[in-house]
């Protein structure tokens, strides 16, 4: 195979520092062009896919640098990065297909989804290889727009559980919305904001598999030690993992694990196979197969990302769009992506592990969020309280009360035991996606006043979704507002036990 000549790539960073003039862009270009001299022959290719990239991440990596300062830098970069993807959805949909199919994924499976789900930075099909069955738990690590979560949620059906992990708030955003237009939503289908490199949100022993789609490669070292340890803890016993990442072929070159944009582009990141069996094995991982096994045909391999079009590439399987365009008339002629990648460094790869079996009795846990609040957006306002006394005089008074006040009893099965006289019960677990309802009844009730067992949790939290609804809303459409009871049904029951007019029973 011809070399790829280091004059090809000076001449090619030439041309974009001359079309790019900005301070950061020239900043880049002249260290590329220095580290490039010191680049062994077999790295040049990833040298100028990552180049590529740093152009495209001008407005994403804050500072005018290549190298990785530290791992919070790294997930920061990785972070803002993916971000910026997510707010790009379907501006490129025929080369996002067009790469997923090159990835395995059929054109019928692409039909079933959002468009939007999509985003072209697969590097295999990981449901394809998972084996899901009907009734299984899955989690996706780094679920990006949604597409992997979907297409198990369709094999594991109603009676599953699909939960897709992503460190990013827009790319869990983008991926609820494309949840809500399938009509999907928790516990069968649940997406939660979480930092993969940090212990996950979800239950112990409670999963039956775990897939990921070229994502483990962008956590450091450290981050992918931890994820395999939490991986490990949240399988059940027997429980599995079906995985689809870069691979190292041997160790990569310190400039390069150590270049921003390499680690954002997928490759900087790419670990050893010794360091997978490493990783999984220190997790408790007994048996390991880690074949390097090609979704699809070689010739359409890793290339896809520069020929789709024959116009702007994706610089990588798990980069952002790019703001250059990198032809194939950049390259030479007979030169072959995936001839490079498959005899010197990077190879695509399905990783599978199973967790042991175990004596340890079955969990039987109606769903594996450890939290189920956090398939749902963060609460961003403060619903101010009521004191017992307030709200007791709006019951008493019809003046003040009346039509002008709700109570809403936000606990799931503790109606029965004592709750406020009147008061509606609107369970706190499926009390988000209850709110255009609940908008609908109360947009014009005055004072909507929420309550739990002490409204330290569920209660405020409630309030809190309903007054950021509210907030969503023009002025004119509703004359509502939320509040919550201080010291919940217990300070209520507390005080007012045997007055049947404040205290019922069902």
């Amino acid at each position: 195979m011809p070399e790829y000549s280091e004059a090809r790539i000076c001449d090619f960073l030439h041309r974009e520092k001359e079309a790019n003039n900005t301070v950061a862009t020239n900043y880049i270009v002249e260290r590329f062009q220095q580290d490039i001299a010191r680049v062994y022959p077999d790295t040049k290719f990833l040298r100028a896919r990552a180049a590529a990239l740093v152009f495209t991440s001008a407005g994403v990596i804050s500072k005018p640098t290549t190298t990785v300062s530290s791992d919070s830098d790294l997930v920061k970069a990785v972070n803002d990065a993916y971000s910026a993807r997510a707010l790009k959805s379907g501006e490129d949909k025929d080369r996002s297909k067009t790469i997923a199919e090159a990835f395995g994924y059929t054109a019928d499976e692409l039909k079933s989804l959002p468009e939007e789900a999509n985003l072209g930075l697969s590097c295999g099909n990981p449901t394809a290889i998972a084996k899901l069955k009907e009734g299984e738990r899955v989690l996706d690590l780094g679920s990006g727009g949604g597409i992997d979560i979907f297409l198990a949620a369709s094999k594991v059906g109603s009676k599953g559980q699909a939960i897709g992990v992503d460190a990013s708030a827009e790319m869990v955003a983008l991926a609820r919305k494309n949840a809500s237009n399938l009509g999907l939503r928790p516990p069968q289908v649940a997406f939660v904001r979480a930092s993969l490199e940090k212990e996950l949100p979800i239950e112990s022993s409670s999963i039956d598999c775990i897939i990921s789609n070229c994502v483990i490669n962008l956590l450091p070292l450290a981050g992918k030690a931890s994820i395999c340890k939490e991986v490990f803890r949240v399988l059940k016993p027997g429980g599995r993992i079906a995985l689809s990442d870069l691979v190292a072929k041997k160790p990569l070159p310190e400039d390069i694990r150590g270049n921003l944009a390499a680690h954002v582009s997928g490759i900087g990141g790419a670990a050893t196979e010794a360091e997978w069996r490493s990783f999984l094995g220190d997790a408790g991982f007994q048996e390991l197969l880690l074949p390097d096994v090609l979704l699809f045909d070689r010739k359409s391999n890793l290339s896809v990302y520069w020929e789709s079009d024959g116009s702007t590439p994706n610089s990588g399987c798990c980069a952002i769009t790019p703001d250059v365009t990198l032809k194939p008339s950049d390259l030479p002629s007979d030169f072959d992506v995936n001839e490079w990648v498959a005899t010197h460094l990077l190879g695509s790869y399905e990783v599978y592990a199973v967790k042991p079996p175990s004596d340890e009795p079955a969990r039987t846990l109606e769903t594996s969020l450890l939290r189920y609040w956090d398939a749902y957006p963060t609460v961003k306002s403060g619903p101010p309280p009521l004191t017992a006394e307030e709200v007791a005089e709006l019951i008493r008074n019809p003046e003040n009360g009346g039509d002008k006040v709700a109570i809403i009893d936000v606990r799931r099965n503790d109606h029965d035991g004592g709750h406020v006289k009147g008061s509606e019960q609107w369970a706190a677990q499926t009390f988000y996606d209850d709110l255009p309802g609940f908008f609908e009844k109360h947009k014009n009730t005055e004072k909507v006043i929420f309550y739990c067992q002490s409204s330290n949790g569920r209660g405020p939290r409630s309030a809190g979704w309903y007054q950021d609804h509210l907030d969503s809303q023009s002025s004119e459409s509703h004359s509502s507002k939320a509040y919550v009871l201080q010291g919940g049904i217990e300070g209520w029951k507390a005080k007012y036990t045997g007055e049947n007019d404040l205290v019922d029973y069902d």
